[in-house]
């Protein structure tokens, strides 16, 4: 998760279990415009085997659908779902088995994705082809509810899509302004509240100096906007302020993370 930091310095910022994990959330970001109801990104979804669970110890103390349904939303209500890329953590709760089949989790969601991701996932290298699940994002295609888009683009008034590249090549963030305000979701650009830092790049990610170079000038942007950061890995922070300092950039916490899960 910190590429070529040091883990004595990254493991101020997260302490490791004896396997060598670190703990991190999956917090998913739900936007209500008086319109539309968008989801950016599903989580892992439910669909691993016991092996997959284990290596991951994957949780699900919280899910996407069970927060969902605390606010009397059913997976049917929602209008879109954008997904900033195509990896199992990011998309893997797009499709749910029904019997034989694998189905949409959200029917009527109109599913938004960079099309250069499609490709890339369908034609993954061997570095990334442990990270694209096919059953995560195939059967959206087949049952007619993808909707690809080129760069950036409006979703719906009030949300935008922006590729960035650098973690993988058409990864893309999510920018929402409302009332003069602005907040963006940075996916894994800058997955927790710790890679504010530049150099904090992950190993997972393809391109490490696009992204410290892309992340350094929108966090700039950030920060003289006052935006609400959204974390999408952050296990104790889900929202932030930044804050530009002598020694570099600040985060303020608004918005604790939910349980993990």
């Amino acid at each position: 998760m910190f590429g070529i930091v040091p883990k004595p310095v990254w493991e101020k910022a997260a302490k490791a279990d004896e396997r060598n994990r670190i703990l991190l959330g999956l917090n998913c970001l739900l936007i209500r415009t008086g319109t539309h109801n968008v989801l950016v990104d599903t989580g892992m979804g439910d669909k691993h085997d016991a092996r997959f669970r284990d290596l991951y110890a994957e949780a699900h103390e919280t899910t996407v659908l069970k927060d969902l349904a605390k606010i009397g939303l059913r997976p049917e209500e929602l209008d879109f779902v954008v997904l900033t890329h195509l990896h199992f953590d990011h998309a893997g709760g797009c499709t749910v088995r029904r019997g034989s089949q694998l189905v949409p989790t959200f029917p009527n969601a109109t599913v938004i994705i960079q099309e250069g991701m499609w490709e890339e996932a369908l034609d993954p290298n061997p570095r990334t082809k442990g990270s694209h699940f096919q059953e995560d994002f195939v059967p959206l295609r087949e049952a007619g509810r993808v909707r690809f888009v080129k760069g950036e683009e409006e979703i719906t008034p009030g949300v935008r899509v922006r590729r960035t590249g650098g973690h993988v090549k058409n990864h893309q963030v999510v920018l929402v302004e409302s009332g003069g305000r602005k907040a963006i979701y940075w996916a894994d650009l800058l997955p927790t509240s710790a890679h504010v830092k530049p150099a904090w790049v992950m190993g997972y990610d393809l391109y490490p100096a696009e992204v410290a170079t892309i992340k350094q000038a929108m966090v700039t942007e950030a920060a003289a906007g006052r935006w609400v950061n959204v974390f999408e890995h952050d296990p104790a922070v889900a929202m932030a302020y930044f804050t530009a300092e002598e020694k570099g950039i600040r985060v303020d916490p608004i918005e604790p993370s939910p349980s993990w899960g």
